[in-house]
């Protein structure tokens, strides 16, 4: 069934005059194969990927669907990591029953009963939300124990950066620099981490040195905003007296741990969140995370060297998507952007704030390949395109003065100015959730997923046509379609 024909908005449409642009409607759940889940998930984690440690990391703005692809391959590895980030970061995956887990502090690989899963020093650790965490997963037939192990390095996360967090976005309330954050207290974490008056997860080990550090920290907020920081210390010492008993048992050296889990041959799959066009380096800063989800990072956030990875696969979007404020150029307006959001469920897993929706965006995609040195791409959501009459791609930026930028500028007011170079395609009109082979793929989709790939000159390995474990297809490498 078609949707009502919709007119294609935005200022920097070259859609003007030409036919109206339809949607193909799919079911809220994106309707998926009538086939067995379980036993089509089945076939693709069967196609060993022979990488002993790889890496999967976020290419645009986020919310890209790294999760899924952690969670197939997780099926074949025996560790799976995280190593920067907080409860920010959103991974959405379901299980071959099709059950929804979502989750912000746990590594996906938790579905694989097999998988050991990794908490790094990189990451800033919210422990009542990461119990929140573990008690939604058991209620749900999936339990941890002797399964999760938490770097005794990672720093915490308290009750009062999220209430710096709130304070400081208030502050920017009506300036037009709010940065849009989740308010999860992520920032001002790593801000304690960088000023080296944060505590540990190691600090828990001693009661009396860890109340004194956390007594230091909260005078640091109520210096700054007074009686507008609603904090009580004495109770959160209290309450982290049972964190601590709760938590220590998952507390190791995961530095040590992964060093000799790969001397041993273990395979390691390490989960990126966030992604690098919010990298507080090379993202569009301020409008960024605080912490490194590029490569750099994963490096940094685990001990374990980049010598050491086989693999590193950038996961896609089809088109692109961007929470919060910050410099968007090939963002869309209007009622086909409403559309897209509707179909695509293009709402924050941890804010549940609608994404903003955008064409593929070239330029910053061949940006993050680089940084990165990526070797593989998974591009997901491409169903959410069906029904589309063109479909367009940023492939080049044109500043006012008629420049063409190579990359991505790091002066924000050179990207919010630039006009984008788009490139047209034909659409296709069938609804492609239950392809699972590429030889069934729509040959206008075959067409885009391969121009993409001749122009960031990596290979797509995975192309994701629906939420679950079952809806993806695996392609070929050139000249085996």
């Amino acid at each position: 069934m078609l949707r009502a024909q919709v007119p294609v908005a935005g200022a920097q449409s070259s859609f003007a005059g030409r036919a109206p642009v339809r949607l193909i409607s799919i079911c809220p759940a994106r309707a998926l194969h009538s086939r067995s889940r379980q036993a089509a998930a089945a076939s693709v984690a069967g196609e060993r990927f022979d990488a002993q440690v790889c890496v999967v990391l976020g290419t645009q703005w986020g919310d890209e669907g790294k999760g899924k692809l952690v969670d197939i391959l997780a099926q074949q590895y025996d560790i799976v990591a995280r190593a920067q980030g907080g409860a920010n970061a959103g991974h959405t995956i379901y299980d071959s029953a099709g059950t929804k887990f979502a989750l912000h502090l746990v590594p996906s690989g938790i579905l694989n009963p097999n998988a050991t899963c990794v908490i790094g020093n990189g990451v800033v650790l919210h422990l009542p939300g990461l119990f929140d965490e573990i008690d939604g997963l058991k209620k749900k037939g999936v339990s941890v124990e002797g399964r999760l192990k938490i770097s005794d390095r990672a720093h915490l996360l308290f009750d009062l950066h999220k209430e710096i967090d709130g304070l400081r976005e208030a502050e920017l309330a009506g300036t037009g620099k709010q940065i849009g954050t989740t308010k999860r207290g992520i920032g001002p974490a790593y801000s304690s981490k960088a000023t080296r008056n944060g505590l540990r997860v190691c600090d828990l080990r001693n009661p009396a040195a860890f109340a004194d550090k956390l007594r230091k920290l909260s005078l640091d907020g109520s210096k700054r905003f007074g009686s507008g920081f609603a904090y009580d210390v004495e109770s959160d010492i209290e309450k982290y007296k049972g964190l601590a008993n709760q938590v220590l048992p998952f507390v190791t050296d995961t530095v040590e741990y992964l060093h000799e889990a790969y001397d041993s041959g273990k395979r390691i799959l390490i989960e990126g969140a966030n992604a690098t066009m919010l990298d507080v380096d090379f993202g569009t800063y301020p409008y960024v995370t605080s912490s490194n989800p590029s490569i750099g990072g994963i490096a940094t956030g685990l001990g374990l060297p980049p010598t050491n990875y086989s693999a590193v696969v950038g996961v896609v979007k089809a088109y692109t998507t961007r929470v919060g404020a910050g410099p968007y150029p090939t963002e869309i307006f209007g009622d086909l952007a409403e559309d897209l959001r509707a179909i695509g469920h293009e709402y924050g897993t941890t804010t549940g704030r609608p994404r903003r929706i955008g064409w593929m965006d070239i330029i910053a995609l061949r940006y993050t390949a680089r940084i990165n040195g990526l070797t593989h791409l998974n591009i997901t959501k491409l169903d959410v395109l069906s029904g589309l009459d063109e479909i367009k791609i940023g492939v080049g930026y044109k500043t006012k003065d008629g420049a063409t930028l190579r990359s991505v500028p790091a002066d924000l007011e050179t990207l919010e100015s630039v006009e984008v170079v788009y490139e047209t395609m034909p659409g296709w009109k069938s609804d492609i959730s239950g392809v699972r082979d590429w030889k069934d793929m729509p040959a206008a989709a075959k067409a885009y997923v391969e121009r993409l790939e001749e122009l960031v000159g990596i290979h797509v390995k995975w192309i994701g046509v629906g939420p679950g474990r079952d809806a993806l297809v695996v392609k070929p490498t050139r000249g085996k379609c």
